[in-house]
């Protein structure tokens, strides 16, 4: 059974026992659950059911492992040719780091 989420304006594809990054949640801790009720599809054996946005009565439970990750550093590198204009700089993305234990459809 997988499933196809919403959350926080982000779409998630989502199995039972995957492991998933998503945008940073405050005040959460280690071992709090997480409730999805945006599903956008659910999959069982062969069998699909398409939302009219949402699926009726679906929704995936998650658990926190790690409140705060943070992702690879991106460069963002500027420059304008013969103008002398160089700027670099660095950015590293803070995330959640949920694991799917549920998923009821």
């Amino acid at each position: 059974m997988w499933a196809i989420v919403e959350f926080k304006g982000f779409q998630f594809h989502v199995k039972e026992g995957k492991k998933l990054d998503i945008p940073l949640l405050n005040g959460v801790k280690e071992g709090d659950k997480v409730i999805m009720d945006k599903v956008l599809l659910v999959a069982e054996n062969g069998k699909y059911r398409v939302g009219t946005p949402y699926v009726e009565n679906a929704k995936v439970k998650a658990k926190v492992v790690n409140p705060l990750k943070k992702l690879k550093k991106i460069i963002v590198f500027k420059m304008k040719p013969k103008k002398n204009y160089r700027r670099k700089k660095g950015h590293r993305q803070k995330v959640t780091e949920v694991i799917i234990e549920k998923i009821e459809a």
